[in-house]
């Protein structure tokens, strides 16, 4: 209650459980999303959700992304952050509070392109996670992300306002690459289970953190339900973990499917 700025760090599945036993209003403060995921059942990202159940505007709602793996951050490692708000003064006013020798502050008022790409780049990581567990190679996982990247952009572009999405490099391709290739990410970790032989139920048992990317398969699939052809590694990612399409057909199924 006596806070300027909140942040909502808890993975994306547990928010609502969280927040529902809330009795100190938000109308008031800064409210600051980490989450890199989706409220499952809703449909929708964790800001969309601050604004529709907590009345919160988006001027007051901020989100923060790159590649930030927490186990680099805690031990004092360079890293780069992306603050994004759409009332750029908040950002800076969180940024303020958050940079030292090590945190580097970048901003932007594109909170949609930020949580949008922040969402896709777990189901890639989980896809590549796949293809290292499968025996793939670094030539063919270079193929798989390449794709992954454009596939995103693409996806984005028909919802958001792409203009100067250059300049968030870091934070949005910078995200998909650490993601997909550090040992650190706790999707690509749930890919690799799952390619090296676990069912996915055992996979997901087997994981001592959330991986977000699950949740997002089955979010991107609901809303892209139309266009499911130019997103074929966000498709297979859904298929082998909702329908359980054994790993080793889908990803062969894919590799015709990529440029």
């Amino acid at each position: 209650s006596n806070s300027d700025i909140i942040f909502l760090v808890t993975p994306a599945a547990y928010l609502k459980s969280y927040l529902f036993h809330l009795d100190v209003s938000l109308k008031d403060k800064i409210v600051v999303s980490a989450i890199k995921g989706i409220i499952p059942g809703e449909y929708q990202t964790v800001t969309e959700y601050m604004h529709d159940h907590y009345d919160l505007s988006y001027d007051q709602l901020c989100f923060i992304s790159g590649p930030t793996h927490a186990e680099e951050v805690s031990h004092n490692r360079l890293t780069h952050i992306t603050i994004a708000c759409q009332k750029e003064e908040n950002a800076l006013i969180v940024g303020r509070q958050m940079e030292n020798s090590f945190l580097v502050m970048n901003y932007s008022t594109k909170v949609n392109v930020m949580e949008l790409s922040a969402i896709l780049k777990n189901i890639y990581a989980v896809a590549s996670g796949f293809a290292f567990g499968l025996g793939y190679g670094d030539n063919f996982m270079a193929v798989l992300v390449s794709n992954s990247a454009k596939e995103m952009f693409n996806f984005i572009s028909g919802r958001c306002e792409l203009r100067d999405v250059g300049t968030m490099s870091a934070s949005i391709l910078g995200d998909l690459l650490v993601s997909c290739y550090s040992s650190h990410s706790r999707n690509r970790q749930l890919g690799v289970l799952i390619g090296r032989g676990n069912t996915v139920k055992s996979a997901l048992n087997e994981m001592t953190m959330v991986a977000e990317g699950y949740f997002a398969a089955e979010y991107i699939r609901f809303i892209n339900s139309q266009d499911l052809k130019n997103a074929p590694i966000s498709e297979m990612a859904y298929q082998v973990l909702y329908k359980y399409v054994p790993v080793r057909k889908a990803m062969k199924d894919l590799e015709n499917k990529l440029v």
